[in-house]
């Protein structure tokens, strides 16, 4: 839904584009471009949050001495921010992939050009193997990091206030006394943390989103910069928050999962290695 209401044409609002894609793909729609995400969200997701944890550990070691030292709060949106940009060498491509399934079967639109969908019983791409292979063999490496500047935009500033907020929350929400937060503090920081990214994260989103489906017809934007000056030339500011609701509703219950299964899993192996080294 997401990907239709920042790239696509002809969707009013987030319920009728539910309704369409319904109408349209039926139920398969909504999965459309979802096995490259699911078999990559495991490594990036470990080098997001590795990332993350292992640069608070060097700064802390840098500046106090001592890597287990709790991080100050720049520390954690330094961490953040450098979380952000290495993720992007990863989630360009990944992104490009399911958003380009996504959008090979919508009309380009344009003002003096019309385009007709290409028909679902012979798409662009038969799968992401083929979709990557295809936009590289025709666009070389550029193509498959097409994005990549407005999503350089999205994360490294959307990362920081993902682990910025999501520490605070924790320090407000546990108890005097604790040593660490329980899961259902993790759970609400977490997901409140993922809905403020998410939600703040979404202006870069939509051009992100764009620049990465303009290719599957053809190239409407010279780069970031041009694709947000005629996206607000031709849709005005409002074009900017295509899809907000969806991320910030999105955001919530997958970065509660996200928060809540990283520090379950870092409590897990610091208890293991306790009792395997009294």
């Amino acid at each position: 839904l997401q990907t239709r209401l920042q790239a696509g044409q002809g969707y009013g609002n987030t319920l009728n584009c539910v309704l369409t894609v319904y109408r349209n793909e039926s139920v398969a729609g909504f999965f459309k471009g979802m096995s490259f995400p699911l078999a990559s969200i495991a490594v990036y997701s470990s080098v997001v949050f590795g990332v993350f944890s292992n640069t608070q550990r060097l700064l802390s070691q840098l500046r106090h001495g001592d890597p287990a030292h709790a991080p100050a709060l720049a520390d954690v949106a330094l961490a953040s921010m450098v979380a952000g940009f290495i993720s992007v060498g990863i989630g360009t491509p990944v992104d490009l992939v399911k958003i380009r399934l996504q959008m090979q079967t919508q009309p380009y639109i344009d003002a003096n050009i019309k385009l007709k969908p290409t028909c679902p019983r012979f798409p662009v791409y038969r799968g992401p193997i083929h979709c990557f292979r295809t936009v590289l063999q025709k666009e070389g490496i550029a193509g498959i990091y097409r994005g990549m500047g407005a999503m350089l935009l999205r994360d490294v500033p959307g990362y920081c206030l993902y682990f910025t907020p999501y520490t605070l929350f924790c320090g407000w929400i546990t108890p005097d006394g604790c040593i660490s937060p329980n899961p259902s503090s993790i759970w609400l920081a977490g997901g409140i943390a993922g809905a403020i990214s998410w939600g703040t994260a979404t202006p870069m989103d939509v051009v992100k989103s764009r620049l990465q489906a303009d290719g599957v017809y053809l190239n409407k934007y010279k780069g970031t910069l041009d694709c947000i000056m005629q996206s607000y030339q031709n849709e005005g500011l409002k074009v900017f928050f295509r899809g907000i609701t969806v991320n910030a509703v999105r955001g919530f219950p997958m970065s509660s999962a996200m928060f809540l299964g990283y520090e379950l899993s870092l409590k897990a192996m610091k208890r293991d290695q306790t009792e395997t080294n009294p």
